[in-house]
């Protein structure tokens, strides 16, 4: 599993429309990012306890295939679905900051607001986690810090050490990307009187069978496990033609149609109980993937690695359409509780992964089962990153940027 997360406020802060329609959407989309938040969290702790994808710290010992296999199902469809839900709605929003800015402009404010946190993290806490944290492992003769962090800046290991702010970087080539093109393009005049037609049951089936067929070309060259510069390149056709469906959607405004249209909510139920057996009938025909080395759905000519790629994005369109239309429904009334939340949501994503590093160490002599370790770090993690957010608000220099 690659490092997850996004700068959720970069999500709403474009969204200015006066209508109540736009001003009621903003909360629920609110609210949707911050279940992710909490989601990105207890996926990071699972990796911690379940050895399942790619983390700081791995606990030891590490556990057998079984519960492998029943981490594997959760963490599976959280990878399958949150982060191409976020890279559309980053879509939707990246179309009208850029209406509304101008190309100049919006690129001015996607690099404060996505290239300084990428820094602060690959200058100041990924290196803080690796040396001292964690102590500088493998480093046999323990030089000075400060020679470590000299060795570490005129290295290539900086533009690796993105860890999950390995999106606002990504994201920032994708908006560099759209205004290239808003800026060789002309601008389009929309009939305010032309009826908003979200995509249909076959352009939702056709635009997953498009990401299919993509994951499993690219999954041939950088199989799942590997990366360049921290970017899982394995994970990219669907993050890709997220980014381009949400710019489609804010360009011709069916967020909302989509989001409270019935085949949604059908995708939604449809992945929430068919996905687990769908996932576990691909792992049946496929084999028990091995303890250690490549799995045979990785990546390459084969079934198992095809099944996975079907089953990955199957899932992941219908579970980002179901809580759509769950939220748009049903959590869309604001409170002060959801809104301090929200606020502090970015610094979470920011912050949260040096508290889990430290509270993994403070729990390591708990001998209990590794899903109540996972958990007890997930709700701790969650308390203590929350509070580490509100704590940098209160920052001027980093209240601008988280």
């Amino acid at each position: 599993m690659p490092f997850l997360e996004v700068p959720f406020n970069l999500i709403l802060m474009s969204t200015t429309s006066s209508s109540p329609a736009a001003s009621s959407r903003s909360v629920w989309v609110d609210n949707l990012r911050t279940l992710v938040i909490l989601l990105v969290v207890n996926m990071h702790a699972c990796v911690t306890y379940s050895h399942v994808g790619d983390w700081y710290v791995m606990e030891s010992p590490e556990p057998g295939m079984p519960v492998k296999v029943a981490f594997l199902f959760w963490q599976g469809h959280l990878q399958a679905f949150f982060m191409g839900l976020l890279f559309f709605l980053a879509g939707v929003f990246s179309h009208r900051s850029l209406e509304r800015r101008g190309p100049g402009a919006f690129m001015r404010e996607r690099l404060v607001r996505l290239g300084l946190p990428a820094l602060l993290y690959m200058l100041v806490i990924h290196p803080f986690m690796v040396y001292v944290l964690l102590g500088h492992p493998h480093i046999p003769d323990r030089p000075s810090l400060p020679v470590l962090y000299g060795r570490y800046l005129t290295s290539e290991r900086v533009l690796s050490g993105s860890g999950p702010l390995w999106f606002a970087l990504a994201l920032l080539v994708f908006s560099a990307a759209l205004a290239g093109c808003r800026t060789l393009s002309k601008p389009r005049v929309q009939d305010a009187q032309t009826p908003v037609v979200a995509p249909s049951v076959a352009g939702l089936l056709s635009f997953a069978l498009a990401i299919i067929v993509g994951s499993f070309l690219v999954r041939l060259v950088q199989p799942i496990g590997t990366n360049f510069l921290n970017f899982q390149l394995c994970f990219f056709s669907q993050y890709i033609a997220a980014f381009i469906a949400g710019v489609a959607a804010g360009r011709n405004g069916w967020l909302t149609s989509l989001a409270s249209s019935r085949r949604a909510l059908i995708a939604g139920w449809m992945a929430l109980f068919g996905g687990p057996l769908l996932l576990a009938a691909v792992i049946v025909t496929g084999g028990a993937p091995p303890e250690k080395g490549h799995s045979q759905y990785d990546g390459g000519w084969q079934v198992a690695a095809l099944g996975l790629a079907v089953w990955e994005q199957l899932a992941g369109l219908g579970l980002s359409l179901g809580l759509l239309t769950v939220f748009q429904k049903y959590f869309n009334t604001p409170n002060r509780l959801a809104a301090w939340l929200s606020d502090r949501a970015f610094g979470v994503y920011v912050l949260h992964a040096p508290v889990l590093v430290a509270l993994t160490l403070v729990l390591h002599p708990l001998g209990t089962s590794p899903f109540l370790r996972m958990l007890l770090l997930t709700v701790t993690g969650l308390i203590c990153s929350f509070l580490a957010a509100d704590l940098a608000k209160r920052i001027p220099g980093l209240r601008k940027i988280l």
